[in-house]
């Protein structure tokens, strides 16, 4: 749980436990009606039951035991832009290159060498990433969230906070996600009550949303079920066959470090595709970001913006399987944070010591 849901869900808590003589505090809040009082939620629950083929009265019977979560619409809800909360790369990696973070992947690696070489061979993912994903998401099994998946995901679908600048496209995905969770709680016959994941209802050990669970999660065990709570394998499995599926081309570098020519540097160009990559190493070098070490590169290239606070952004080179990282958690950020804690938990097994990027500064 983050810092954030642990101090919600103790102020929840206190609050319960006041005395019952206590006069409660006054709010122009209005009160959320039953979903079963809601037309939005009647013709969803409608809608949902003939595209899945699911009983309408057990897809009522679900939502009826949907708790409202206030505390999930404010999560959502992009905080303002100030100056104390500027992105910055520094500080967003020392949230995750960390040495907690960086022993427990050794344990997660040496625990489960056997099926992360596997699942190399299997899917051509390196096994570093797939343990840099698992320790970014819930630090190898131990965060992976105590909110019921249920009452996350029918509170945004149903309740997203409208001051989102995309409102109605999250929601709309969001209610995609509730259906999957309900479809696969009916075909497996599951309570949709038990399993527990983040504020946005991704769930296990790789935080995986219903639709991608049921796209690309794998029974990589062998034991005739899918459990990405309690089976490292099957995450393990799933994550590489995730990356597979998403664009990883085994054996291409993730990142190149720029070197800049002043005389020639196009930021606005290089930037325009964002972290797409658009540019063949001879056109980013024509336009004053020459790659170093990949003028050789087979593929496409993007030039990477990583904001430092008041100072300067500097830069990174991606490649195809920098993006590929991106598909997993839409953030330059996130993705250079799983590629180094993955080589730093590769350099910890060997008894070294990784080298950190240090992205350019034209």
């Amino acid at each position: 749980m983050t810092p954030l849901l642990r101090l919600l869900a103790t102020s929840v808590l206190t609050a319960a436990l006041l005395p019952a003589c206590a006069a409660p505090k006054k709010t122009d809040a209005p009160q959320r009606p039953p979903l079963s009082q809601r037309a939005d939620v009647q013709n969803w629950v409608a809608d949902t039951a003939q595209r899945n083929n699911l009983d309408a009265q057990w897809l009522q019977a679900q939502l009826a035991q949907a708790r409202f979560l206030p505390q999930v619409p404010r999560l959502m809800t992009p905080a303002p832009k100030t100056t104390s909360t500027a992105p910055d790369w520094a500080s967003y990696r020392n949230r995750f290159i960390e040495p907690i973070r960086i022993r427990a992947g050794v344990q997660f690696w040496n625990e489960h060498a056997d099926t992360l070489a596997r699942a190399e061979a299997t899917y051509g993912v390196p096994a570093s990433i797939i343990v840099g994903i698992i320790g970014v998401e819930t630090i190898y099994g131990r965060h992976m969230g105590n909110l019921r998946v249920l009452d996350t995901l029918s509170t945004l679908a149903f309740d997203f906070p409208q001051a989102h600048p995309r409102a109605a496209q999250r929601q709309a995905y969001f209610q995609g996600e509730l259906a999957q969770f309900l479809s696969t709680a009916w075909a497996q016959g599951s309570d949709p009550t038990l399993p527990l994941g983040s504020y946005a209802g991704a769930a296990g050990l790789g935080q995986f949303m219903p639709t991608s669970q049921e796209k690309w999660a794998v029974d990589f065990d062998g034991d005739g079920q899918i459990d990405l709570f309690n089976s490292a394998a099957d995450a393990i499995g799933s994550v590489a066959h995730y990356f597979q599926a998403h664009g990883w081309i085994s054996g291409l570098p993730v990142v190149y470090l720029p070197a800049f020519d002043p005389e020639k540097l196009d930021l606005a160009t290089l930037l325009v595709p964002d972290i797409l990559p658009s540019f063949t190493p001879e056109q980013m070098s024509a336009l004053g970001a020459h790659p170093e070490e990949g003028m050789g590169h087979p593929g496409l290239l993007a030039l990477i913006e990583l904001k430092n606070g008041r100072n300067p952004p500097s830069y990174v080179v991606g490649t195809q399987n920098f993006y590929t990282i991106t598909r997993y958690n839409w953030s330059s950020y996130y993705a250079l944070a799983v590629y180094e804690l993955g080589e730093a938990v590769a350099a910890a097994r060997q008894g070294t010591s990784s080298v950190p990027i240090q992205p350019r500064t034209p």
